[in-house]
């Protein structure tokens, strides 16, 4: 880690420790498609190839640090290349998203699904973050999705609204889903374990699909596998944070695991939580992307009303309830951007 990313803003917030005026800002998605230099690029390749690309990984996630001078870097690549440690073909298809080919169907598909290490599979993730961090003065945050998420994907097959086939199989067949969650928790393992040996400063967890979950279903299918993947990591020197897309409900189960960061979507107040919590883990958000959409007075008074509830809070890190969509007007996350950094 070089001195640079040892007195960052981020990792400051992180450790809960953050003096600034203002807090770190990073993206959901800040290397996107709402670029013009992100869709020049995407032209000439497919989404995939860009993914498996460590020279192309390496200029795109540096593409929002050089247009917007961000807190922090995220690796660029997405979720399911951890298909490719099971041989699962996959493909991103425009106004579709991804589709897995062969989705499971019956048992006897979990039973058959064995993972290759990660440093075989995914060896060109290793790449990039040796390259990326040779360069980058400001932390670099590696990632995976959560077992339930990727779990949905190999079942369905595509994104989808209710998960009716992964929900159905949960409840008709537990045993072999369990099974399947525990192949996906052992594989993100040996996957984190390689990004943090390549050297990221700090790792994010998505569970995109989670609010798909009553209660106990988030403990069974969530909780219990987050905690897993903490206890496998081979650093606790490396910060974690857990993103729970729509369960900002459960927050303070999320919390309970104890790791250094949760981050919250727009359905729930930060300044509320923080009193619940005490200053006991960093929070990031929680601004609902689609305020992007509207005139800058409004980005404005979005933006203050947030920086205001949580001001002076040494562990809050400035980011969007999710990911910043496609077709956001580019100058208005510049916007963004100023208007955080000139919070006084």
């Amino acid at each position: 880690m070089t001195m640079a990313t040892q007195t960052s803003l981020l990792l400051d917030a992180l450790s809960l420790k953050n003096n600034s005026h203002r807090p770190p800002i990073w993206l959901m998605r800040q290397a996107g498609r709402y670029m013009p230099e992100y869709r020049k690029i995407r032209t000439n390749y497919s989404f995939l190839q860009m993914c498996r690309t460590p020279e192309l990984v390496y200029e795109i996630t540096n593409l929002p640090l050089k247009a917007f001078n961000l807190d922090a870097a995220i690796l660029f690549s997405d979720i399911l290349v951890i298909l490719e440690s099971f041989k699962k073909k996959f493909q991103f298809i425009e106004n579709i998203g991804p589709v897995i080919e062969q989705p499971l169907s019956i048992p006897s598909d979990v039973e058959n699904l064995q993972a290759l290490p990660a440093n075989k599979a995914l060896y060109y993730v290793k790449q990039a973050i040796v390259e990326l961090k040779k360069d980058l003065t400001v932390p670099l945050l590696g990632f995976c999705g959560a077992p339930f998420t990727i779990a949905s994907y190999l079942i369905e097959g595509k994104s989808s609204r209710d998960l009716k086939k992964t929900k159905q199989w949960l409840f008709q067949d537990p045993k072999s889903f369990f099974l399947l969650l525990d192949k996906i928790t052992d594989a993100s393992i040996d996957y984190l374990n390689l990004q943090i040996e390549a050297g990221v400063d700090a790792i994010q967890i998505f569970d995109s699909w989670a609010n798909c979950l009553a209660f106990p279903q988030f403990q069974q299918c969530t909780l219990k596998y987050l905690e897993k993947i903490m206890k496998g990591l081979s650093s606790t020197q490396v910060p974690l944070i857990f993103f729970c897309k729509g369960s900002s409900v459960f927050y303070k189960n999320l919390a309970s695991l104890k790791p250094q960061a949760l981050s919250i979507d727009w359905n729930e107040n930060l300044a509320n939580i923080r009193q619940n919590l005490g200053l006991t883990i960093a929070l990031q958000g929680n601004l609902d992307p689609y305020v992007l959409y509207g005139s800058q007075s409004i980005i404005k008074t979005q933006v203050e009303s947030i920086l205001e509830s949580m001001r002076g809070d040494k562990g809050f890190i400035f980011n969007l309830g999710h990911g910043i969509l496609p077709d956001i007007p580019y100058q208005n996350v510049q916007f963004l951007v100023d208007t955080v950094k000139n919070f006084v």
